[in-house]
């Protein structure tokens, strides 16, 4: 019996796609890791004056920079270098006033 990995070339892979997923991959492990020593997600009102946890701010942030890729690639074109950079301007944003 032979085991092959599939073919994902059909995907176009890029350095920042991957880095992008990778980043998302991380962000999830270190908030699970963060819920697990210090659980409760310390619910806050920000600017959108409803109360988030940092799950929810994670999701939001996560939700924006799948949005602000999208739109770069739209938009700008194929290197998403600068949405990446732009993404993680969002997230710091949401984490500090949502």
């Amino acid at each position: 019996m032979s085991f092959s990995l599939p073919d994902f070339s059909w995907m176009a892979w890029t350095w920042p796609t991957a880095a992008f997923f990778i980043v998302i991959v991380l962000l999830l492990i270190g908030m699970g890791v963060w819920e697990y020593a210090v659980p409760g997600g310390n619910p806050r009102i920000g600017i959108l004056r409803f109360e988030t946890t940092r799950g929810d701010r994670l999701f939001l942030s996560l939700l924006g920079s799948a949005f602000i890729n999208l739109a770069w690639l739209g938009l700008a074109g194929s290197s998403l270098w600068w949405a990446l950079a732009l993404s993680v301007v969002y997230a710091v944003g949401v984490f500090r006033y949502v």
